[in-house]
């Protein structure tokens, strides 16, 4: 999906590691400690992690993808049966495997499964004994020989004893360029978007429609994704870097456990994407949360378009109410592209390249301060703030500060009114557009001038 570089553009490929094993045996706690920041949710129960997640690391001067997946149980049926073949196509799709065990535990039926399964494999493996947390733990590692995966490097990944020497170990594995990673250097670098809304609207049926493979876990189950799953997909003659993240089902201070972190980790993902796509169930009413999620977008000052999902399930009564909905509710962001679409069956999903593109386009877009004074003038002109109080703040003078969102500045004898100030925001986009992006729209009011006093006064 990535474009073809010529000789003189050539780049090196970043290799991706895979960090694998069965359920709680600390994957997640080792790639946050591998990664140095509390990336991967980590809880203390077993399957919190389902799909497979990259991070970039970089280790003595050299950079790879380490891939987090979830526990790989042979044999399993059901979501855990899904989960597994997440972790073996990120063992199929990696220059090295991180072979996870719990050394407190020893060798289960389960870790020789795997092990059988990666010997038979063509791809290097390190086998990681975790939760070794002393010297004396060491002497309890020697069994692990017997899964044929060679030494045991012993660490403690949630103190971060025995890290350091298993990256270095890493970096001596690793080939010198990787085989599928993404490029360090490329011409044509991906935008990057989250798609976010609530619970079982269809975000990973839409990653994975873009994708063109399932990338993200799909389950009837709401809550599936948890970590932020995303892929280089191609949409229309551009690459992306789309992000699919956990459904918000509630405010964050209401939210506990696996749930809080998730919602931690969308907010990040927005903050990180340049757009976001918020997707909602067309099938069903707008909801106060999607109201909010919308907001998260605004405040965060990224791109937005709103897609509506499910619209294959859509009868001619339930878009009438929507489009009562959408007015109430959606009203404050009718700058926002709107799409129609269906995920499962791709109806309509070609169309987001071209919402993207505008509304990133609004989000760039720079008004000249020239043409951004003669607006100013004439509007102020004919619709003069109103008199409060025996006085009448004006706009004396307007520039655009910034991009990406746009930021502009009024300068005034006085502080305006939130009513005028949305006036204001409304004629600038009906006169610039600005479409598919949020507008931040400061007021510096002039300070009056205080009287020098005489000197009798001093």
């Amino acid at each position: 999906m990535s474009s073809v570089a010529s000789a003189s553009d050539e780049t090196v490929r970043v290799p991706i590691v895979a960090v694998v094993g069965r359920p709680n045996v600390g994957k997640s706690t080792l790639v946050n400690r591998i990664v140095g920041r509390r990336q991967a949710i980590v809880e203390d129960v077993p399957g919190v992690t389902r799909d497979r997640v990259s991070y970039e690391v970089t280790w003595s001067g050299r950079r790879f993808t380490i891939v987090d997946t979830g526990g790989w149980q042979p044999g399993a049926g059901g979501l855990s049966a899904r989960v597994t073949a997440q972790a073996e196509l990120a063992v199929a799709a990696a220059d090295l495997v991180l072979f996870v065990v719990d050394a407190t535990v020893g060798i289960t039926e389960t870790d020789a499964a795997v092990a059988k399964l990666l010997r038979r494999g063509d791809k290097p493996v390190l086998l990681v004994a975790n939760k070794v947390d002393s010297a004396a733990g060491e002497l309890d590692t020697g069994e692990l020989w017997s899964l044929g995966l060679g030494q045991p490097y012993t660490v403690s990944a949630l103190h971060g004893r025995g890290s350091g020497d298993l990256l270095d170990a890493v970096i001596t594995a690793l080939p010198s360029s990787g085989a599928g990673g993404e490029p360090e250097t490329a011409p044509d670098a991906p935008r990057r978007v989250a798609i976010v809304g609530r619970p079982n609207v269809g975000k990973s049926s839409l990653l994975n429609r873009l994708a063109g493979e399932e990338r993200a876990l799909v389950d009837a189950v709401s809550g599936t994704t948890r970590d932020p799953v995303d892929a280089i997909v191609r949409i229309g003659d551009r690459r992306w870097r789309v992000v699919d993240t956990a459904g918000l089902r509630r405010r964050m201070r209401d939210a506990v456990g696996a749930e809080f972190y998730a919602g931690l980790r969308t907010d990040q993902a927005i903050r990180d994407a340049e757009a976001a796509v918020v997707l909602l169930d067309a099938a069903e009413p707008i909801t106060e949360q999607d109201v909010r999620i919308v907001q998260k977008v605004i405040d965060a000052g990224r791109a937005l378009v709103l897609a509506f999902n499910k619209w294959d399930a859509v009868d001619a009564d339930r878009r009438l109410a929507l489009a009562r909905e959408i007015e109430t509710e959606l009203g404050h962001v009718g700058w926002a592209p709107r799409l129609n679409i269906s995920a499962r069956t791709g109806r309509g999903v070609e169309k987001l390249a071209a919402a993207l593109e505008t509304a990133l386009a609004g989000w760039e877009q720079r008004v000249p301060t020239a043409r951004l004074n003669a607006w100013l003038s004439e509007l102020v002109a004919a619709r003069p703030h109103p008199v409060r109080g025996g006085r009448q703040p004006r706009p004396l003078f307007a520039t655009q500060a910034s991009t990406r969102p746009p930021r502009i500045v009024l300068f005034t004898s006085g502080e305006l009114e939130p009513t005028y100030m949305r006036f204001l925001e409304r004629r600038l986009r009906e006169t610039f557009g600005f479409p598919g992006t949020p507008i931040d729209l400061s007021v510096r009011a002039r300070q009056p001038r205080t009287r020098r006093r005489s000197r009798g006064q001093r």
